[in-house]
């Protein structure tokens, strides 16, 4: 029996492993495309945050500097700056200042800040910085070779971070240009050096640099909150694909283990089924819910009309009582009984019996096991009347030695006084009839020494239908005699046998002459010859319409000197039995009491 003790231990971890590897399998193939995607969004969006505060940077800028073109183009005309007023004498301070000062309200400018090549500060939104040195390791002179805008993220004063935009300031543009083709201009023509021209509030010093930073607070809170919505929404993703694929991972396991199970279920229901001993399975209420083919043959119920029912309905009573014993006492059963099934005759069965429970011992019902003995018994009594033949064989062989020298001693004496008193015709008689007695015992003799001894064949191929028709010319006078009519079956191309001619002639007279004993008036000799070609076995069958055999004496019909005829020595049929034997072959005796008999001898091509 196969140990199945390590696949029970833990069933809990032995269901868990494959989801465990699963989810395994789904993180190694979703965890990069998450990191990936989740990445890639946030490095856009800080792009996109990027790209926005220099646009809004450069915006301010471009302001400015339309702001100052416009100064310049309306000199002649009165014109208010916001903060600060001029006249025809020109500005009494440098005019940009009042424009950072009041750009440098709207929200998000953290300040605006305009610087000369040597990071001197000209202009402030915060006043008390103006003339002090704006550094931070800017290189001012290679500004001007350079015209598009730089970006830096750095910290103010109060250590709020801040997102920097700073490049030349160019006010002066070509007359005619709108701000945004100017721009557009400017920067095409960034690698040409800016020369800077006097203006009305534009020191000669010459080129100025402007720098504009962006309070990054409420974006950098935006961005976070950005970062935590594609955070959050790759996760749903992640979780979403994992679902997904751990569905079609399971899917399939499903139906590869639903078809396994089918494979599995197929196979064992064909095994069931085919299998040659009996199956009964009963459930806890003692319903039949599986009942094989072994079943319907040996019990002949046909399993359509039993599965589902009750056992108490359809089983025999032996298997019933048996059923019941092993509910109360809960002990398997193991058993060989005899069960009657009514006009189908009677069956002797080996039975198993035994209880289902799972592993934590619930019941799961009961399970009935069982084989036909039939043939087996016929064996044993196969056995038991070889070895008792054998034992009369050896009996009579002593007996008969013994007893054929007195009788020779008998028969002499009665000739003897047969020839002394043959006058006396009595006495004459009477000498006869010791002598014929001593003959007829001195036959049985011999036929008793011919059972006993081993029978010798001398096997030769021969036609089958030949000595069939020697037989039959042999009794041919006594069948006519009696009325009846004979009549030989051999198809053509039966093929020829290996076996003992005069031990089978022998065999076919004795059962020739016993059908023929056995129709007193009249009747039918048949004898019919068939080959099977699969088994190359060739069957011999005599049949008759006499009176037939009682079937109390049908099973005795091969033991010596069992016989229903008032002259028979009971040796005929034993001997047929023995010859039989030694050609390997096999004699089966069939009667319908009142109707005939019928004998079939199975015999070997070779």
């Amino acid at each position: 029996m196969l140990d199945m003790t390590n696949n029970f231990q833990n069933p809990a971890r032995t269901k868990f492993r494959p989801l465990f590897w699963i989810m395994a399998g789904c993180i190694l193939i979703l965890l990069p495309i998450f990191i990936f995607w989740t990445t890639d969004n946030i490095k856009r969006q800080n792009r996109a945050i990027e790209q926005l505060l220099t646009d809004k940077g450069q915006g301010f800028i471009y302001t400015l500097e339309e702001y100052v073109r416009r100064s310049m183009m309306m000199r002649s005309t009165e014109f208010q700056f916001p903060g600060q007023g001029w006249n025809e004498q020109g500005y009494n301070q440098d005019p940009l200042q009042p424009l950072v000062t009041f750009f440098a309200r709207f929200p998000d400018i953290s300040y605006i800040i305009l610087t000369d090549l040597d990071g001197n500060i000209t202009n402030h939104n915060e006043t008390d910085q103006i003339g002090k040195n704006y550094g931070d390791n800017i290189d001012y002179p290679s500004l001007i070779h350079f015209g598009g805008p730089h970006k830096r993220e750095t910290e103010s004063r109060d250590g709020k971070k801040i997102f920097e935009v700073y490049r030349v300031f160019l006010p002066k543009l070509s007359p005619g240009l709108s701000q945004t083709q100017g721009s557009q201009r400017n920067l095409q023509n960034r690698n040409t050096r800016f020369q800077s021209q006097r203006f009305p509030g534009i020191p000669e010093e010459g080129s100025r640099i402007i720098f504009i930073g962006l309070d990054m607070t409420n974006i950098e809170a935006r961005s976070k909150e950005d970062s935590r919505e594609v955070f959050k929404r790759g996760f749903y993703l992640l979780l979403i694909g994992f679902a997904g694929i751990s569905l079609l991972i399971l899917v399939q396991a499903y139906r590869t283990a639903q078809s396994s199970l089918s494979r599995i279920k197929a196979l064992s229901d064909n095994i069931v089924d085919n299998m040659p001993i009996g199956l009964i399975v009963l459930d806890t209420k003692s319903a039949i819910a599986s009942f094989n083919n072994s079943a319907e043959t040996l019990l002949h119920i046909p399993s359509v009309k039993i599965i589902g029912k009750s056992v108490e309905e359809k089983l025999p009573d032996q298997l019933i009582e048996l059923i019941n014993e092993l509910r109360k006492n809960k002990k398997n059963i193991v058993k060989e009984i005899e069960i009657d099934l009514g006009e189908h005759g009677k069956v002797y069965l080996d039975i198993n019996m035994s209880i289902l429970e799972d592993s934590s011992g619930l019941l799961l019902g009961y399970i009935i096991l069982f084989r036909d003995l039939s043939e087996v018994q016929e064996l044993k009594k196969e056995v038991e009347r070889s070895t008792r033949l054998a034992s009369i064989g050896r009996l009579a062989a002593g007996v008969a030695h013994e007893i054929r020298n007195p009788l020779s001693s008998i028969k002499g004496f009665a000739t003897y006084f047969g020839e002394r008193y043959k006058d006396i015709p009595e006495d004459k008689d009477t000498a006869q009839i010791m002598v014929n007695e001593v003959e007829r015992l001195n036959r049985v003799i011999s036929q008793l020494l011919e059972f006993a001894r081993p029978v010798n064949i001398n096997r030769k191929t021969v036609d089958i239908k030949t000595i069939i028709n020697h037989s039959v010319k042999m009794i041919e006078r006594n069948a006519h005699e009696k009325d009846i009519r004979v009549h030989v079956e051999v198809p053509s191309g039966i093929p020829h046998i290996a076996v003992d001619s005069d031990r089978i002639n022998q065999v076919f007279l004795n059962l020739f002459l016993n059908s023929i004993e056995a129709m007193d008036s009249g009747g039918e000799l048949s004898i019919s010859v068939n080959y099977d070609s699969t088994a190359e076995m060739m069957k011999i069958k005599v049949s008759d319409t006499g009176k037939g055999i009682s079937p109390s004496d049908i099973g005795n019909v091969f033991d010596p000197y069992f016989t229903t005829k008032q002259s028979g020595t009971g040796l005929g049929l034993a001997i047929v039995h023995r010859i039989i034997e030694s050609h390997d072959g096999e004699i089966k005796v069939e009667s319908n009491q009142g109707k005939g008999t019928d004998a079939t001898i199975i015999l070997p091509l070779d």
